[in-house]
């Protein structure tokens, strides 16, 4: 068994037990994944596997055997940052930064959902959305990342940034 970090092999647990989570940071030592509630209700350890944004705390990381796994500490190349992470800057879209690297990947995520044409509840079109053509409102960003919490009370800074990033792709 071999899990794939960042695009790097790594060893999988001893303990087949162990969370994602905290294999990732205790074991791996990736401590850009945040661990908040512990209980999948706060979205700070959401991280990608395969592209689709989940919550590490819940899961086993046995359970992502060669399957390719995201973390925050993944998306710069090299020093070059990631546009939405450039754009979390540029939009104030933090405090604190403890929930940063969650938004960032789920906000990753939820685009790529939205690509794929992906409804969430205030999608008005279903029929046309259904097709690939999600426009990320505010709204629609808004419920779609209603899973990621900011105690600080930076939301309108993430959404903002998420929209920049994202906005030439899905006609928003």
């Amino acid at each position: 068994m071999s899990l794939i970090i960042n695009g790097v092999p790594a060893a999988p647990p001893t303990d087949p037990r162990v969370s994602l989570l905290d294999h990732l940071r205790e074991t791996l030592h990736l401590t850009g994944t945040k661990k908040g509630c512990n209980q999948g209700a706060c979205g700070a350890c959401t991280v990608l596997v395969d592209g689709e944004r989940i919550l590490s705390c819940l899961a086993l990381a046995v359970q992502y055997d060669g399957r390719q796994i995201t973390t925050i500490e993944g998306l710069a190349d090299g020093d070059a940052l990631h546009p939405l992470q450039a754009a979390f800057i540029e939009h104030d879209g933090f405090q604190c930064g403890y929930c940063t690297p969650g938004q960032i990947c789920s906000a990753i995520g939820m685009a790529a959902e939205a690509r794929r044409g992906v409804p969430s509840h205030v999608t008005v079109d279903l029929a046309s959305d259904l097709s690939g053509d999600v426009v990320l409102t505010r709204e629609e960003v808004q419920e779609r990342m209603s899973g990621n919490l900011c105690r600080c009370g930076a939301h309108n800074g993430i959404v903002d940034a998420i929209r920049h990033t994202f906005a030439a792709e899905a006609g928003a």
